[in-house]
């Protein structure tokens, strides 16, 4: 059984989803059940699916999870858009956490190749 905080890109993952819910808590109250919750949820989801991988059995199971990880994070990517251009997100915030999530997104991609090819 694998340990997912062992992997960095579960870390990284993990700080992520720490800041964008500090950066979506100044959100305004209507958004709470809509783009404040969507972004997060898929941003938590990252890391969750990560962990979840970690727990089944075999490379193709951990290859999946992290599969669907790198759905949420392409999906995180489109909300951090999204709120940018609702003005929601500063500039400055948006860049940082967008290049969070793209390293992420890399750093899943390299998992996943790597967990496959020793399939």
């Amino acid at each position: 059984m694998r340990d997912f905080r062992e992997y960095k890109v579960w870390e990284k993952s993990h700080a992520l989803t720490l800041e964008v819910y500090q950066a979506t808590a100044i959100f305004p109250k209507e958004e709470l059940f809509g783009l404040t919750s969507q972004i997060r949820r898929a941003c938590a989801s990252i890391p969750a699916n990560i962990a979840e991988g970690c727990g089944r059995s075999g490379n193709a199971e951990f290859a999946r999870f992290l599969q669907i990880a790198m759905g949420s994070a392409s999906e995180t990517e489109y909300h951090l858009l999204l709120a940018h251009d609702l003005k929601l997100l500063k500039a400055s915030n948006y860049e940082g956490l967008a290049s969070q999530t793209t390293e992420v997104k890399r750093m899943l991609a390299s998992l996943i190749h790597k967990v496959r090819s020793t399939n």
